[in-house]
């Protein structure tokens, strides 16, 4: 993954809170970091699983996501 393009969140802000990066155009999965740590580990999701996390927390309308 060290070619990979990360991309951080869209609710990242200026300061270096908490927020997350993900690689969008890998097929089948999808890696996870801290954005604060690059150079850390990374937790891989299947594609499918990744979506439903992310549609169910938008769906909570929880801050920050």
């Amino acid at each position: 993954m060290s070619t990979a393009v990360w991309r951080k969140s869209s609710y990242t802000n200026g300061d270096g809170g908490d927020c997350v990066e993900v690689v969008d155009d890998l097929p089948g999965i999808v890696p996870v970091r801290d954005s604060k740590n690059p150079h850390g580990p990374a937790i891989v999701f299947p594609a499918a699983a990744w979506s439903s996390f992310v549609s169910a927390v938008k769906e909570t309308g929880l801050p920050g996501i």
